[in-house]
């Protein structure tokens, strides 16, 4: 989530609203030790004069300086302040600080969690990967520094889960993940000793590393599934080396696994939580809704579902139209709208996800902003770039080009979790011509949504009353 996309509310003044672990003025007015958080273990310690009034850009300029981030990188990372409930990534002219100040009234804004757990919050500052800084420049990276912090990020966020991946993925990952934690001259016996003292959960996802748990897990066998995951990865190890014996060389080994992570389309995401509706069953069924995190890059809008671990459906950006609802009455919820192509018993329809959150207004904005990003950067290049991707998922002879008078191309359903899962989504469904199919009338005939990026300006749609809103 990025700072920008959201008004912060006043700092308040009265003790109300304080932190009680904020300093007091004239603490403030001496220099005082910083820590600044990297992904993994380790830290970064700062002494900061003035730090009620420190700038990110200043904060950042001493972390690179002690880091030793080259110049060519500067921009390859930015400062967020992260907790368990929220994640913020700073603007250069944010105030620390000062945000942590409102950090209770931000939870209470953004997020659904009880009084006692926002009381109990504490943000951390992070130094973390830039989400607007493209994957294009990242593969031009050359240094060790620089490439370690890169692959520490995406490590956490392949073993947490963040990124869903297929077995030949994670498989790859975690030797990579051993060869350059304990380099490429393990035999056999060491690399068993190895796995098992670290445990398994520190080279691949922890949801397969655990296992499920249930009943097939217990038939199974605890054990020779794990021995079977060892011996995947024992087996992906030994193909690292060359025959020769030349060990490749750690940023070699560290190039490799980022780019086996670009092939995971939402690398890079910043990541939202919400729920969606559930699919219902029958009759006497009650409506339910899932967890699902939403991921949001330069290239588009990634759904996921938090417990299965896959994507639930997958949009570039000139595959779909979208904006927000506020709720209208007590118990209403925020709602992202995401309008995308499908069909409904062989007829073309137009179908809309919602995603309740209330951090819809941020995704939102953030959905927005990469669009313009990407426009203004890219150019020509970028359209480019999104028909030779679209084209890798759709059908041979569909183009992914989108318009108010054409049709984008059709998602399809594999088997990959990468891949989207249309049919397990609760939509409401319309067709072009205006015809209402599940309770909605669409205001205009291509799309329901005036935010889509063929439009040459942003404008927010106007919802008819029959648009349900929860």
């Amino acid at each position: 989530m990025d700072g920008d996309d959201c008004n912060f509310p006043p700092d308040s003044s009265d003790g109300h609203s304080q932190r009680g672990s904020v300093a007091s003025s004239a603490t403030l007015s001496r220099a005082q030790d910083v820590l600044v958080y990297l992904c993994g273990d380790s830290a970064v310690h700062l002494t900061v004069e003035g730090l009620g009034s420190v700038s990110v850009q200043e904060l950042g300029r001493s972390v690179r300086e002690a880091l030793h981030i080259p110049e060519t990188a500067q921009d390859a990372f930015a400062l967020w302040l992260s907790s368990p409930l929220l994640e913020l990534q700073l603007k250069a002219r944010h105030q620390p600080y000062k945000l942590c100040r409102q950090w209770q009234d931000l939870l209470y804004r953004f997020t659904e969690a009880s009084e006692e757990d926002i009381s109990q919050d504490e943000p951390c500052l992070q130094y973390r990967r830039n989400v607007y800084y493209p994957k294009s420049k990242e593969l031009q990276i050359e240094d060790e520094g620089v490439l370690r912090l890169l692959y520490e990020e995406a490590r956490g966020n392949i073993l947490m889960g963040r990124y869903p991946c297929d077995p030949e993925h994670w498989t790859t990952l975690g030797a990579l993940s051993l060869a350059i934690d304990e380099g490429t001259g393990l035999d056999g016996q060491q690399i068993t000793t190895t796995i098992r003292g670290k445990k398994l959960s520190s080279f691949l996802p922890v949801h397969v590393a655990m296992g499920s748990g249930g009943l097939l897990s217990t038939l199974r066998g605890k054990s020779s599934r794990q021995t079977g995951l060892e011996q995947n990865l024992l087996e992906e190890y030994k193909k690292i080396s060359s025959p020769a014996g030349n060990s490749p060389e750690p940023t070699q080994l560290l190039h490799q696994y980022l780019n086996t992570c670009h092939n995971l389309p939402y690398y890079g995401c910043a990541f939202f939580g919400g729920e969606i509706d559930k699919p219902v069953q029958g009759i006497l069924q009650r409506a339910k809704r899932k967890a699902v995190n939403v991921g949001i890059c330069l290239e588009g809008v990634y759904v996921m579902d938090v417990k299965e671990k896959h994507v639930l459906l997958g949009l570039h950006f000139n595959e779909l139209s979208w904006d927000h609802s506020y709720p209208e009455e007590q118990g209403d919820s925020h709602i992202l709208w995401l309008e995308f192509d499908g069909e409904e018993d062989g007829t073309p329809v137009n179908k809309l996800l919602k995603i309740y959150s209330k951090q819809a207004e941020l995704m939102s904005g953030f959905i927005e902003f990469c669009v313009e990003l990407r426009s203004a950067s890219e150019g020509g290049a970028a359209a480019e770039m999104d028909g030779e991707v679209g084209a890798h998922q759709q059908p041979g002879g569909q183009d992914g080009k989108t318009g108010r008078g054409g049709r984008r191309g059709m998602l399809r359903r594999q088997s990959s979790v990468v891949c989207s899962r249309v049919h397990s989504l609760n939509t409401i469904s319309y067709v072009d011509n205006g015809k209402e199919i599940k309770r909605l009338k669409p205001k205009r005939a291509a799309s329901f949504f005036t935010r889509q990026v063929s439009a040459a300006t942003y404008s927010a749609v106007q919802v008819t009353e029959s648009l349900e809103q929860g």
